[in-house]
């Protein structure tokens, strides 16, 4: 159930794409053990995009992933370096990759719904969070 949405310039080929979302969801499988990596690519526009109050500055991609709490700090850095190695892989000189920021947002299972359940009355998701927890 993890869901990660990467914002990045346009005009990666479709290869590109292919390799960076089988590589983060390889990431996040890993992580977090779950089904149902959902990803969204958002591609902005050289014009649609300001740092420093500088509109068509140079993007630096920012990766969001909603996603189960993960309390281990070995697994966090290793899923942030993961993350940061397939945008800087994928995106290359058509971004900033080195300044790319990774946002992990961790929810508790009675902040989660799916399919009309609160994921904390799945017992097969509290025995992942347990573990996750670990």
């Amino acid at each position: 159930m993890p869901v990660i949405y990467i914002d990045g310039p346009r005009g990666l080929s479709q290869n590109a794409k292919k390799k960076l979302v089988e590589e983060v969801t390889r990431a996040a499988d890993e992580a977090y053990r779950v089904p149902d990596v959902r990803i969204w690519l958002r591609e902005t526009p050289a014009d649609g995009y300001a740092q420093d109050g500088v509109l068509g500055a140079r993007v630096r991609p920012v990766v969001t992933l909603e996603v189960p709490e993960l309390s281990g700090i070995e697994a966090k850095r290793t899923l942030v370096a993961r993350i940061n190695a397939a945008v800087t892989g994928a995106y290359g000189d058509h971004a900033d990759t080195e300044h790319t920021m990774v946002f992990l947002n961790g929810y508790p299972l009675e902040q989660v719904g799916l399919a009309g359940r609160m994921q904390s009355d799945r017992p097969e998701m509290v025995k992942l969070a347990e573990q996750l927890a670990g």
